[in-house]
This record gives C-alpha cells, sequence and structure tokens, in this order.
C-alpha cells in the first residue's frame, strides 16, 4: 500500500506514473501505425 500511496503522491511517483502512461500510449500508437503500413502494403502489392 505504501508503494501506491508513493506512487501517486510524490515528485518521483507521479514521474513515473507519467512514463508508465506514456510508453503505453507510444505503444498503442506504433502498432495502429505498423498495422496500418502493414495494410496498405498489401493492397499494393494485390
Amino acid at each position: 500500500m505504501k508503494a501506491m500511496m508513493d506512487l501517486f503522491s510524490t515528485d518521483y511517483g507521479l514521474f513515473s506514473l507519467g512514463v508508465i502512461v506514456f510508453m503505453l500510449g507510444m505503444a498503442v500508437w506504433f502498432y495502429r501505425f505498423f498495422a496500418r503500413k502493414m495494410d496498405e502494403s498489401q493492397r499494393q502489392q494485390g
């Protein structure tokens, strides 16, 4: 429970939370980007 309190109440916890959220958002963006590029490539070939 102390770890959760530190995550949401301290400066280093909030920074860590921000990095985690940013990395998850970046993973979603990359997944969608590469999936779209692969679909475009398949459409051009066939």
